[in-house]
């Protein structure tokens, strides 16, 4: 990453906080204000990474796994209404085995300190 580059990142960085300072400096303005004063400062700060190297590799990046989300074969909704059926089961037999396992455990320590069987 060359010096240029760290400068626009360090600056990108700067416009974000500054953004991020708008919306407190600006306390006692309507939340609209002071959310666009965020979004401005976000705005600007990815204007300004995006022009430097690692940015424009990001972007690049991006486009890709957008590409390879079109390329998954997603599960149909039968698939998937079995698949959320099998988790439901095992969420509720291993909560019932943790609280057969916590009262045994509890009834245990009960019975070894003396307070009743």
């Amino acid at each position: 990453m060359t010096t240029t580059d760290k400068i626009k990142l360090g600056l990108a960085f700067l416009l974000l906080m500054a953004g991020v300072a708008g919306f407190y400096y600006l306390g006692n303005q309507a939340t609209v204000i002071r959310v666009l004063a965020v979004l401005a400062g976000v705005a600007a700060a990815a204007g300004v990474a995006w022009m430097s190297l690692p940015g424009k590799q990001f972007l690049a990046f991006g486009k890709e796994a957008v590409v390879e989300t079109r390329k998954v074969v997603w599960p149909t909704r039968k698939e998937t209404m079995q698949t959320t059926g099998v988790v439901f089961l095992l969420v509720v037999a291993v909560a019932l085995f943790l609280w057969v396992v916590d009262a045994s455990l509890m009834w245990l320590v009960k019975l070894l300190m003396g307070q009743g069987a």
